[in-house]
């Protein structure tokens, strides 16, 4: 099997195929503020911030933006409770499928979920993204949910070969040991 690069710069693994792989990842409404004490970073990095959830910035240090960012919420931050993860990875992975997208895992978390999977060069995955972010409102929504659940712009990232899809497979799939909700490509899915 050879590998070849897409036009969006992501490794198509197979022949004949034009698609590729990505790593996305979403995140509730208000899960990652401007100022957070765990670090943060500005769209474009426009903003040079100390820090990162791994090494975070001095306490206080950015208190003044988080202050403003709070204020600027027209709900609170939303979490995802246990019992609706399923129900938001299930409608995630059933619109991604009826794009013709090949999903190898998804996690749903508290505040964020992670996908890996196939989709066209010609489509744009951001909006495929979208569109699975929808699904999974319409169908919370449908049970009672009520105000905005996600927040803004998805990260949509090519994986660059084999090594890197292995990698970020085994990463989505140990997001279980922090209580997510994780589906793979070997499970049945009941839409």
């Amino acid at each position: 099997m050879g590998f070849r690069w897409g036009a969006f710069g992501g490794c198509i693994m197979e022949e004949n195929d034009e698609r590729v792989w990505y790593h996305c990842t979403c995140h509730t409404y208000a899960a990652w503020l401007y100022g957070d004490t765990r670090g943060y970073r500005t769209r474009h990095h426009r903003e040079h911030v100390e820090g990162d959830y791994k090494n975070p910035p001095a306490p206080g240090q950015y208190a003044g933006q988080l202050k403003r960012s709070l204020g600027l919420l027209t709900q609170p931050p939303v979490r995802i409770q246990q019992d609706y993860r399923e129900i938001v990875g299930i409608g995630m992975v059933a619109k991604l499928r009826q794009y013709t997208a090949q999903v190898l895992a998804l996690s749903v978390s508290s505040n964020h979920v992670h996908i890996l999977a196939k989709m066209r060069m010609n489509e744009i995955p951001r909006l495929w993204v979208g569109y699975a972010k929808r699904e999974a409102i319409f169908r919370l929504k449908a049970i009672g949910w009520k105000g905005k659940l996600w927040g803004k712009r998805s990260g949509i990232h090519p994986i660059e070969n084999r090594e890197h899809q292995l990698s970020t497979f085994h990463y989505i799939l140990r997001h279980q040991n922090e209580g997510a909700w994780i589906w793979d490509f070997r499970d049945h899915l009941d839409t």
